[in-house]
């Protein structure tokens, strides 16, 4: 079961379409989620990348918690197209993020 909400996925998708401008508060961000919600955030980025499937969302969990050697940030912003696997990650999943996108974007 995901253990972070489409709407913090939405932050760090929306964070990470302005890395230059906003990668400490990006960092940050994924510093203060707790260590289900990275485990959950870098599984759906996996998903969204097709190193998991969609029904194995418990094991690419699993495989997040038990082999995080380096800070989550850390792994997450070093990889390329980090907001596209997100986005495609939970549309795999059967969720969306958009609806959340577009209030986070109008302040709402």
């Amino acid at each position: 079961m995901l253990e972070i909400s489409t709407y913090k996925v939405a932050q760090v998708v929306l964070m990470a379409r302005e890395l230059d401008r906003a990668e400490g508060e990006l960092r940050g961000f994924i510093d203060r989620l707790s260590e289900e919600e990275q485990a959950s955030l870098v599984a759906v980025m996996w998903i969204g990348r097709e190193s998991f499937e969609a029904d194995d969302l418990d094991e690419a969990i699993r495989t997040a918690r038990d082999e995080a050697t380096t800070p989550t940030a850390d792994y997450l912003l070093g990889s390329p197209h980090l907001s596209d696997h997100l986005e495609n990650g939970l549309e795999a999943l059967g969720l969306s993020a958009y609806d959340d996108e577009d209030d986070l974007i109008r302040g709402g």
